[in-house]
């Protein structure tokens, strides 16, 4: 019986080695093959660095311009190979189509990888495309980049043979080919654009569209972002300014260029902070709206200009929910523009610049403005208007600054015959009330005297009776006409 039992030991042990063997025997073949399926996965990775292994890139659809020997220290230029991975990106497939000539390139992504890449000229994207996303990294000027240059271009030779606003690049030929659109639903994402004080940020020009989201843009001396023509171009929680810094910069006085820059239509800035410019937001087309905007860019009395609506005779701007810091607006004989639920702090006004004398569809109401108590106004006027049409200053509070309004309202009271009611501090324009109302109150009188306005001049109402009274004068006045109406008392 004992036998039996050390035989059986034994063969327990035998048992239990020849499994232990087999075991790491297994685990060795097990590792050598993933080593093996790893490195032919890397093989793979790695063709198509020279361009070569185009099919290879056609079916991953991530472009990483690191594989193309762009460096991410920043050290060395990697113009080129950002350049050759753009160029497969935009070529991964054919045959569908967004709007007419435009590819849909099916969602392709450079993927920058947190690199921070040196550019010396700037990354033209291939025309008659779309459907793109950039993103995650670094794009910064190199010391020789190009002063009349942006990082990144959207724009079309097409784009070319018409005349851009905010260029310096000229037509190509004496023939104007007619509008076009060249690019479609490309997205800019979780980028720093760093112009090193050479050139600009993003050039976009016909393109429909396009969105640029968490991005930053600095050291640019002409525009953060330039948009010409097209339409639909989204900037959301995105910050740009000229200089680092966060208010207060003894140098301020020296900030220039245009953070944003919209000669375009149909565009909205949402949620976006400008910290250093000249000029916040420059808006050079219709239709555009503004929300949750913070501009601090350069104070008025620098000569800084937080949003500037450039388009006398035209407009339909919205500027809504924004602040604005030191820095004001200013427009240019405006049409069909509403300000509302935005806060002015440390003297910010708004300035209606008269080009031709023109305004039409004002709207600024509900809105806060903070001062210093120098008795600065709400609303400025800078040259004189001829025509006021469909125009409401009205409903703002202030602390410590002077409020303006298109409409008053103000009473008298005196013992005599005749009662002035003296409006030219209250109204936005001089000399112009178009409506008034008002009201006589007598006081300890059995008879009623006979009374009537007399006079509506420099923003005054006088009213007189046929005899003396202690009584008191009510007086609401406006200065807006309605569409189709002239002045009353001009």
């Amino acid at each position: 019986m004992p036998s039996i039992k050390i035989l059986y030991c034994f063969l327990l042990v035998l048992w239990l080695e020849v499994a232990h063997v087999s075991s790491r025997a297994l685990l060795r073949r097990t590792v050598s093959e993933y080593h093996e399926r790893f490195r032919q996965a890397a093989a793979s990775r790695s063709a198509g660095l020279d361009g070569s292994d185009h099919a290879a890139s056609v079916k991953r659809r991530v472009f990483y311009p690191g594989r193309y020997g762009a460096d991410p220290t920043g050290e060395e230029d990697s113009t080129h190979a950002i350049t050759r991975a753009v160029h497969d990106a935009f070529s991964v497939q054919q045959g569908l189509n967004l709007l007419a000539g435009v590819n849909d390139l099916g969602g392709v992504v450079i993927d920058l990888q947190g690199g921070n890449y040196k550019i010396s000229n700037p990354i033209r994207l291939p025309s008659g495309n779309g459907n793109v996303v950039i993103h995650g990294g670094t794009l910064r000027a190199s010391l020789n980049f190009p002063t009349d240059g942006f990082l990144i271009e959207l724009l079309s030779n097409s784009s070319l043979a018409r005349p851009l606003q905010s260029s310096s690049i000229q037509p190509t030929n004496s023939v104007l080919t007619p509008p076009g659109y060249y690019y479609e639903d490309i997205t800019f994402q979780d980028i720093l654009f760093d112009s090193s004080f050479r050139g600009g940020g993003i050039l976009v020009v016909d393109s429909v569209r396009t969105r640029i989201d968490n991005c930053f843009f600095i050291h640019f001396t002409t525009q953060g972002l330039l948009v010409e023509r097209g339409h639909e171009t989204f900037i959301s929680s995105s910050f740009l300014g000229q200089h680092l810094t966060a208010g207060g910069d003894p140098l301020e006085r020296n900030f220039s260029g245009v953070a944003i820059d919209l000669a375009s239509n149909d565009n909205a800035i949402t949620d976006v902070v400008i910290f250093s410019a000249a000029t916040g937001i420059m808006l050079r087309g219709q239709a555009n709206i503004l929300t949750g905007v913070h501009c601090y860019n350069k104070a008025t009395y620098w000569g800084g200009v937080g949003v500037y609506v450039k388009l006398p005779g035209l407009g339909q701007t919205r500027i809504d929910n924004s602040y604005m810091d030191y820095t004001g607006i200013v427009l240019e004989d405006p049409v069909q523009v509403h300000i509302t639920n935005a806060f002015f702090l440390g003297d910010a006004y708004i300035t209606l610049k008269s080009v031709k004398g023109q305004i039409s569809g004002l709207n600024i109401v509900d809105n806060m403005f903070s001062g210093s108590g120098r008795g600065t106004p709400i609303v400025k006027l800078d040259g004189p208007f001829t025509t006021v049409d469909q125009v409401v200053v009205d409903r703002n509070n202030v602390l410590a600054m002077k409020l303006k309004s298109t409409i008053g309202k103000r009473s008298v009271t005196a013992n005599g015959t005749r009662w002035v009611v003296d409006f030219s501090s209250d109204l936005v324009f001089p000399n112009r009330i178009n409506h008034l109302q008002y009201s006589f109150y007598v006081n300890g009188q059995c008879r009623f005297p006979s009374h009537k306005v007399t006079n509506v001049s420099s923003n005054v109402v006088v009213v007189e009776a046929d005899r003396e009274v202690q009584g008191t004068v009510l007086v609401t006045v406006d200065q807006n006409t309605l569409p189709g109406e002239k002045c009353l008392f001009e």
